[in-house]
């Protein structure tokens, strides 16, 4: 393996990981039980000390936070919203868990989050940041307070305290509040990079990326059921609808991905293998590439290198968003998964480069309105638009630099929608937290 490979690697295992819940009240429920954990050392070590009474929670989280995390369904409640988020993480998180905080959730630690949410021990408020992604938890308890804050990335704790002071600091000098936090991170890849590194590197450097088909596939199972969210998947499904959506591979595979999301946004307790800190966005990368693999008989290899092509597209695009914006991030995964299709059929860079300037003229501009059980719908939509892209791309038919935001360059085309994403959709994503807080 030679050091940029490794390099490559290292990043797909950074923003491709497990996450038990929509990663935004995740992000919370994660800054809570690392908070808890101090506390709990400085004041009742007792291992049943979290199931009693006697603290508060104050968090304080950005409005895009807010925003994803007041209408998703927290796993295992049947509840709605980042104060329940807020107490599991208390009741029964445990930072070293990741995303997967809630991994211990049982029937007891349900029960006492609700009571702490009944009883006012949780509040939640808009904090005074410019980061787009910004959690901190406080928790209160026998005159001591310990906190625990977020920045940038769901999982990333950036500084820990007692009675304020300072235990752990990992924040970078001053420019941490900065607004762009290069909203547009550049990983200093291109398009022409990741599709050589997904096509030549050793298939047992990357095997473990067929995580990504145990996880979501056994959601979308799950969501076909019919027993989640808006259920849109098992609807697409239906022997009944099939005059309508016929039974083709494009309602194969929005049916198996949108039900993975309609199981995840109503607070299934399965993980999802998610991609740049988000469930649904790892969903949307992955499952039309793996419906297609088990369609038509793709081997382990020809996925596996699928998948990390679609993976890193979308790591690569959304670097030059933010990990939160007013852009859906169906958006950027869809485009990913296209790309990835065109490889499962034979496709070649240019024909890559066709695909992201099909998605890119197509479906930009579709606004991300918080995480719920809607998500699932736009889920469909994306996987709609990326096959379509992916056809077009194969009969070498590609939107022309001649059209909107579309350039010859495909790089230049990415920035153009990372810059409508980051800057040019700001006052967009300010007035939908403002009707939502508002509702």
């Amino acid at each position: 393996m030679t050091a940029r490979e490794a390099e490559i690697i290292e990043l797909i295992r950074k923003e491709v990981k497990p996450a038990l819940g929509c990663t935004e009240p995740i992000a919370v429920a994660l800054a809570v039980a690392k908070a808890m954990e101090i506390i709990e050392e400085k004041c009742a070590p007792e291992a049943s000390w979290r199931m009693g009474k006697g603290y508060s929670l104050r968090i304080e989280v950005s409005g895009n936070i807010l925003k994803n995390g007041m209408g998703v369904g927290i796993p295992g409640t049947g509840m709605v919203g980042l104060h329940i988020a807020a107490a599991l993480g208390a009741v029964c998180g445990r930072s070293e868990y990741g995303l997967e905080v809630l991994n211990d959730l049982n029937e007891s630690s349900i029960a006492r989050a609700k009571e702490l949410v009944e009883d006012k021990s949780v509040t939640v408020g808009l904090a005074d940041t410019t980061l787009k992604l910004y959690v901190k938890a406080n928790i209160d308890c026998d005159g001591h307070c310990a906190s625990a804050v977020i920045e940038n990335d769901h999982d990333n704790i950036v500084e820990t305290s007692l009675d304020g002071n300072i235990l752990s600091s990992a924040r970078k000098a001053a420019g941490s509040e900065c607004p762009d936090q290069k909203a547009t991170l550049d990983y200093h890849l291109t398009v022409k990079e990741i599709v050589d590194f997904a096509s030549t590197v050793a298939y047992e450097d990357i095997e473990f990326i067929l995580e990504s088909r145990t996880l979501n596939l056994a959601l979308a199972k799950e969501g076909l059921t019919g027993q989640y969210g808006l259920k849109v998947g098992y609807a697409i499904n239906l022997n009944d609808n099939r005059e309508v959506f016929g039974e083709d591979f494009l309602c194969y595979a929005m049916s198996l991905t949108a039900a993975a999301s309609d199981a995840r946004m109503a607070g299934c307790t399965l993980a999802a293998m998610s991609n740049s800190g988000s469930g649904n966005q790892g969903i949307t990368v992955t499952m039309p590439v793996i419906a297609y693999s088990i369609r038509y008989g793709t081997d382990d290899e020809r996925l596996a290198r699928a998948l990390v092509l679609s993976h890193l597209i979308a790591i690569h695009i959304k670097g030059y968003l933010g990990k939160l914006s007013a852009l859906c991030g169906c958006v950027i995964a869809s485009t990913g998964s296209s790309c990835g299709l065109v490889y499962l059929r034979g496709g070649d860079y240019g024909q890559i480069c066709a695909a992201i300037k099909n998605m890119i003229g197509n479906i930009t501009g579709m606004v991300c309105d918080g995480a719920k059980v809607g998500c699932a719908m736009k889920v469909a939509s994306g996987v709609s638009s990326a096959l379509q892209s992916a056809v077009l791309a194969r009969e070498g038919i590609c939107i022309s630099a001649h059209d909107g935001i579309i350039e010859n360059d495909i790089e230049k085309t990415i920035q153009n929608l990372g810059q409508i994403g980051s800057v040019g959709m700001q006052h967009t994503d300010n007035m939908i937290l403002d009707i939502m807080v508002c509702k």
